[in-house]
């Protein structure tokens, strides 16, 4: 592991607070002056400003997020999901986010391994999201979404429909990848707006008995 990964998941640095700390001196791998780029492993020893740097216990944490809150450290000016977390998981990183706007499941750790294998788009990790429009989605817009997909500026984007009512406001979106936002550009390409966006399930990770605002520790997947 390059030390910069190894000094932002074991303190919750962000990775480029970690370089800025390997540039300034700050980091020490046995005893000698790390630089950017070097590689670490279980026997090394390293510190950050003098006191020893240890790893830490993998965790994963799974969120409900309200909307309303920012996935970030800094709200600037908005209510940031870490102040629904206690101190001790404050240093765990989203695993992808939800806009502001958006609500539902989050997946938190300070496993980047775990990260990247939920995230990476070869491991097609399915995921679910229930959404609200603000009139009814006509036939040949989702026979478009669904068979041809929509033109953005990153892309075509498509993903399966499913209506959760009769009035076709509502319906649930399955999708394997996530780009920024997409569901909300895709449905806007297309003159819709999304009042409501809710993620239910990230891969094997689903809401289930986890009220708005709760969160619980969760065990690595299979």
């Amino acid at each position: 592991m390059r030390v910069n990964a190894f000094v932002a998941q074991a303190t919750g640095l962000s990775r480029r607070a970690a370089d800025q700390a390997i540039q300034q001196g700050r980091v020490t791998i046995n005893g000698g002056t790390a630089r950017l780029g070097d590689k670490v492993g279980t026997v090394d020893t390293i510190t950050l400003d003098g006191s020893q740097v240890v790893p830490s216990k993998k965790t994963i944490v799974m969120l409900n997020k309200p909307a309303g809150y920012v996935c970030s450290r800094r709200g600037q000016g908005s209510r940031t999901i870490y102040r629904l977390l206690p101190a001790e998981y404050h240093n765990l990183k989203p695993i992808g986010r939800l806009d502001k706007a958006s609500s539902g499941l989050l997946l938190l750790t300070n496993d980047g391994q775990l990260a990247n294998a939920l995230m990476h788009p070869r491991n097609a990790k399915t995921k679910l999201y229930d959404v609200v429009l603000d009139k009814a989605l006509s036939a040949p817009h989702r026979q478009r979404i669904v068979s041809r997909g929509v033109h953005l500026e990153d892309g075509p984007s498509g993903f399966g429909l499913e209506p959760i009512d009769a009035t076709n406001h509502k319906w649930r979106v399955t999708m394997q990848e996530g780009r920024n936002r997409q569901i909300r550009r895709t449905f806007s390409a297309l003159g819709y707006d999304v009042r409501a966006l809710h993620r239910t399930r990230f891969g094997p990770y689903n809401l289930h008995g986890l009220n708005t605002g709760e969160y619980r520790v969760v065990a690595p997947p299979a």
